[in-house]
C-alpha cells in the first residue's frame, strides 16, 4: 500500500487565536487512523476564518504539498464568519455536488438544522478537497455514516466513495477498515 499524504485544516476563529481547544483536527485524525489502512502523512493548519487564508492553505496543500485528499472542518453554517465553502468553491477545478448531498443526508439523521450546512466537495487538479462539520461526532458520522446497533449500514458516510474518487482521478489507492467504512473501489 502507498503511503498517502492527507492535508487537514481546522477553520475556527477562536481555536485558532487559542481561546479554547480545537478539536477538529484530533477528530479528523482519530477517524481517519482507525479507518484508513495506508500509512499517512499528515499535514496540518488551524486557521481563522479568513476566506483569502482558507483559499492559501487549501492551494498549497493541493498544488505545492500534493496532497491527494484534504479535509476541512468548520466554518460551514450560514453564520457570516462561515466563509468555507465560499473559499473551497473559489479554488476548485470542478465540484463533486453528491458529497455535499450526502454529509447533509447523513447528518439530517442526527439533527434537522442539518439542512443548514452548506458543506461541498470539489476537485482540485489531482485532489479531492472535502467540506466537513465542526464537531467531532458529526464528522465521524458525516464520514462513516450511519450505522444500526449491529453495525450494518443504514446510510453510506461519504468516505465510502473518496477512494474510488482518489483512484480516478489520478491518486493512489486508499485502503479501509472495512469495520469502520467499506470504500468502494474497482477490482485490481
Amino acid at each position: 500500500m502507498k503511503k498517502i499524504k492527507i492535508g487537514l485544516i481546522s477553520i475556527s476563529d477562536r481555536a485558532s487565536k487559542g481561546i479554547y481547544e480545537d478539536k477538529g483536527l484530533p477528530a479528523l485524525k482519530d477517524w481517519l487512523n482507525l479507518a484508513v489502512l495506508n500509512d499517512k502523512e499528515y499535514i496540518e493548519h488551524l486557521i481563522p476564518d479568513e476566506q483569502d487564508l482558507i483559499e492559501k492553505t487549501l492551494i498549497e496543500l493541493v498544488d505545492k504539498e500534493k496532497c491527494p485528499l484534504v479535509l476541512t472542518t468548520g466554518g460551514t453554517g450560514p453564520y457570516i464568519r462561515d466563509v468555507t465553502p465560499d473559499a473551497t468553491l473559489a479554488v476548485a477545478d470542478k465540484v463533486m455536488p453528491g458529497f455535499g448531498e450526502q454529509m447533509r443526508q447523513v447528518s439530517l439523521y442526527y439533527v434537522p438544522t442539518a439542512i443548514l450546512s452548506r458543506q461541498v466537495g470539489v476537485i482540485r487538479k489531482k485532489s479531492l478537497i472535502l467540506n466537513l462539520p465542526g464537531r467531532p461526532n458529526a464528522i465521524k458520522e458525516t464520514l462513516g455514516g450511519v450505522k444500526d446497533e449491529n453495525g450494518n449500514v443504514k446510510i453510506h458516510g461519504v468516505f465510502a466513495s473518496v477512494p474510488m474518487c482518489i483512484e480516478v482521478i489520478g491518486g493512489p489507492r486508499i485502503e479501509t477498515n472495512e469495520k469502520i467504512v467499506k470504500a468502494f473501489l474497482p477490482k485490481i
